[in-house]
């Protein structure tokens, strides 16, 4: 489906921009980019974490306001 080769496109962009900033050393970007990896590939195996259930409250709802 093309639902899937979407997700799998930002996965593998995803990995590809991890390797390419090898070891510089932040590891906060690594994690934020093995996370997105991650979470693209959650959307075609049906995987939903917690911060995929608050995006969407937060985006959806008036919560905090």
């Amino acid at each position: 489906q093309s639902r899937h080769s979407r997700h799998l496109a930002a996965c593998a962009a995803a990995l590809a921009q991890f390797e390419d900033d090898g070891d510089k050393g932040d590891l906060a970007v690594a994690a934020e980019r093995l996370r997105l990896a991650r979470r693209e590939l959650g959307r075609i195996t049906g995987h939903v974490g917690a911060e995929d259930v608050l995006d969407v409250i937060f985006r959806d709802f008036c919560v905090g306001k």
